[in-house]
């Protein structure tokens, strides 16, 4: 073993694995939907050790925290994604670190802020559809009920708002959250 591979080991220990547990425990209480803890926190691990390679990390504890919720929320949308009629609904209010410290609270909330302006930018209907589905997580034929329209034109306008939403974040610079 190197004299580098060691200092990343013995980093890596120190600093990276006393948080293991409460990383797990963390997982368990705000996305209890994902049944692989172990791959989850095995990437998070695999994602800290290469940011280490690049450079310093200054707070491991928050790094590997704020991955771990970034990989979740993405396995998350691709659990909904891939099975959408009796898919988990995500509570938004889990995806909110209440400790979070301000830099993870700052870019939450930019986020959160980007979130709006795509939603704001949306055609009427298209809006409302989308803002009951993906906000208040209403079923297509609850969405159609509520509207007075029919569930092809709820399915439509979902589909409608998600290639426009992603065009938006597209021409922002956000090219690795939508994918095809």
């Amino acid at each position: 073993m190197s004299r580098n591979e060691t200092e990343q080991s013995q980093w890596f220990e120190e600093a990276v694995l006393p948080h293991e547990a409460g990383l797990r425990r963390w997982i368990g209480s705000r996305f209890s939907a994902i049944r692989e803890v172990d791959d989850l926190v095995q990437e998070a691990f695999t994602r800290i050790l290469k940011a280490r390679q690049s450079g310093p990390v200054p707070n491991p504890q928050a790094y590997l925290f704020v991955v771990t919720r970034n990989l979740a929320i993405n396995r998350l949308q691709r659990m909904n994604h891939e099975h959408p009629p009796d898919g988990i609904e995500v509570d938004p209010h889990v995806l909110v670190d209440e400790q979070s410290g301000p830099y993870e609270s700052a870019a939450l909330q930019d986020e959160i802020d980007e979130l709006v302006c795509a939603f704001q930018s949306l055609p009427e209907r298209c809006r409302q559809v989308m803002t009951l589905r993906k906000i208040y997580g209403l079923s297509q034929k609850e969405i159609a009920a509520k509207l007075g329209i029919s569930v092809h034109t709820v399915e439509a306008q979902v589909g409608i708002g998600l290639r426009k939403c992603r065009a938006f974040f597209h021409q922002r610079g956000y090219r690795n959250r939508f994918k095809k």
